[in-house]
């Protein structure tokens, strides 16, 4: 193809309106002058205008002749934006040569009139609609046989709602720098030091979503589960944190369809753990002496319902009665009720144990929840001083120790390379060439990387280590088991 750049056409007539048109006009001079012109101007590379300057037939001035025309405001636009010099609908050949009759103009110079749609689009970046889109390398094509997946959500996915309860998180180098849970809004927003997100950008998306705030920082969206609600819900007192709950379940063994007696409500921490548990068949009673506390777990467990509702489309079981009542002078609100097990989580246990044993069952749990072990003391000495048919099964104590497993990278960002054995040469390893891609610096921070697979499987050297925070104390368990005397 003749045609490599817009500004050779315009080249080519520049030269043939500056020898004159009036001479070209007169008899059939216009075509092979034409085309031979062309041809020249077509010859001439970009780095050789200054060289031919001075040849027959061009002009003196080639380096102005042969320079990118600078853009003209024009009152149309094309394709939603204002058309450049060589986008006008008629070119200066194109002009002249519709003075002449159709019949007299030759293959050439109608070849040259019309440039075919693709070539123009590649060179001109035309986006009107009849320029065919160019197949991108690797892009999807609707005729092969395989089909694209589908991006509609499952029936079991439920978007982002108003009402729904959002965890919004901020990774940076494999820790998390923000988390915030927030209950959704029309007309809300989320504000943080990373930037600001919008409630309505939220609503309609599905959770796990990664949404950028105002200030480019990718934030996670997604719904809490119920540890990570126990955490972040409003306290009034110290919580039961999940890793003890969970091995005060194991120890009760708490199923659907229990009864379980708990004493000491406090934020309702635990007390979510135990509704979760017995389902919707059984039944938590809950008692608190403090009716502050009382109050804020009866918000927090009406929260957290409300936000299963919006979010799962079904109600979570209404199956925990408080009770704003000292448990040792509340005989008689359970007098007739017997507990497939007890949780004790308050500060002198030993003094509800005469009262809630008898409507425990044999053989069943009483499991109790303490900060100190001084607690735990006073605890077995309350069961031997008033000969409680109670043994201590076991006391113990959960600690969680995080780790850090991790690609090893090197100060640029790039994967470091694994080390082989002495006397194993790495030349015949299928992609261990020495050369690593870094990766981007502000996504790795942000640990919200995409997996790019460019090395082969189990080639890539690993960091496994402890992290540097170590879990703190929380609380012992002490598991309590009822007996019948001979």
């Amino acid at each position: 193809m003749l045609l490599t750049r817009p500004s050779r056409v315009q080249a080519m007539c520049r030269h043939l309106l500056t020898i004159g048109v009036d001479q070209c006009l007169t008899g059939q001079l216009l075509v092979p002058y034409a085309v031979t012109s062309w041809r020249h101007v077509a010859s001439v590379p970009p780095g050789e205008s200054r060289q031919r300057g001075n040849d027959k037939g061009t002009p003196q001035n080639s380096e102005t002749v042969l320079q990118e025309p600078s853009a003209q405001p024009e009152d149309g636009l094309q394709g939603g934006r204002r058309r450049r010099a060589w986008e006008r609908s008629l070119s200066p050949l194109e002009r002249i040569s519709r003075l002449l009759p159709q019949d007299s103009l030759t293959e050439d110079v109608l070849h040259l009139r019309v440039i075919p749609q693709e070539e123009q689009s590649v060179q001109e970046g035309s986006l009107t609609p009849e320029a065919p889109a160019t197949k991108p390398t690797g892009s999807f094509d609707s005729s092969e046989p395989w089909s694209a997946p589908s991006s509609a959500p499952s029936p079991r996915e439920v978007l982002f709602r108003p009402g729904d309860l959002v965890l919004a998180e901020f990774r940076k180098k494999h820790r998390v720098e923000f988390s915030k849970m927030f209950s959704l809004s029309s007309e809300g927003k989320l504000e943080s030091n990373w930037g600001l997100v919008h409630h309505r950008d939220i609503v309609g998306r599905l959770p796990g979503q990664v949404l950028r705030t105002s200030t480019g920082f990718k934030f996670l969206m997604r719904r809490p589960a119920l540890d990570e609600f126990v955490l972040l819900m409003k306290r009034g007192p110290t919580i039961s944190y999940p890793k003890d709950v969970n091995a005060m379940l194991m120890m009760m063994d708490v199923s659907e369809g229990d009864w379980v007696l708990e004493t000491g409500s406090g934020s309702g921490a635990m007390t979510l753990f135990l509704s979760r548990a017995v389902g919707s068949r059984g039944r938590v009673v809950s008692f608190e002496v403090r009716s502050d506390h009382h109050g804020r777990a009866v918000r927090n467990f009406q929260r957290w319902r409300s936000a299963w509702e919006v979010a799962h489309g079904e109600e979570w079981p209404d199956n925990v009665a408080f009770i704003n009542k000292d448990v040792s002078s509340a005989a008689s609100d359970i007098s007739e009720l017997t507990f497939d097990s007890v949780a004790l989580d308050m500060l002198n246990p030993q003094v509800a144990l005469p009262v809630v044993h008898r409507h425990l069952k044999h053989g069943a749990v009483c499991a109790v929840y303490l900060a100190n072990i001084t607690q735990v003391v006073d605890l077995l000495e309350g069961v031997r001083h008033y000969q409680l048919p109670f043994f201590c099964e076991k006391v113990t104590e959960v600690m969680h120790r995080h780790w850090l497993v991790t690609p090893a990278l090197k100060k640029d960002g790039s994967n470091a390379p694994r080390v082989p054995p002495a006397g194993v040469s790495q030349e015949g390893e299928p992609g261990s060439n020495g050369q690593e891609q870094p990766e981007d610096p502000s996504d790795q921070e942000e640990g919200l990387l995409e997996t790019k697979v460019s090395r082969p499987f189990g080639t890539v050297p690993y960091v496994a280590r402890p992290h540097h925070g170590h879990g703190s104390h929380t609380a012992f368990l002490v598991k309590l088991r009822k007996f019948l005397p001979a």
